[in-house]
């Protein structure tokens, strides 16, 4: 077994949309150790950041968040700042983690972490 340290995913989330970031592949376990999130906007956004088992997107057939799926609501990040987690979730196979932003292209959402394979 491998453990790889790398980016697990990169998105800059449209508007009041919510949009999968990072599923766990197929043989792997993943640790997710930090997330940034960086607004490139002269004005104040909000952002949610969501973890979902592959259970419950199969029992609720999206990826859609339900409020247990949160980590993080509506947290504002200042103009022209970056709001960093420190974490240490652990995610098992097709399990995921995503994003939303208040506003279009504005915030840039950064995963970092490493697969065991």
């Amino acid at each position: 077994m491998a453990f790889i340290p790398k980016i697990l995913g990169q998105v800059a989330p449209a508007a009041a949309t919510y949009i999968v970031a990072y599923t766990v592949p197929s043989s792997t376990n993943t640790t997710i150790s930090t997330i940034t999130v960086s607004n490139a906007n002269a004005a104040a956004r909000t952002f949610r950041i969501y973890v979902m088992s592959a259970a419950d997107v199969i029992t609720f057939g999206s990826t859609s968040p339900q409020a247990k799926h949160f980590i993080a609501y509506d947290v504002t990040v200042g103009a022209t700042d970056t709001t960093i987690m420190t974490l240490g979730i652990t995610l098992a196979v097709g399990d995921l983690i995503g994003a939303y932003a208040s506003a279009a292209s504005s915030l840039a959402v950064n995963i970092y972490g490493s697969e065991l394979t």
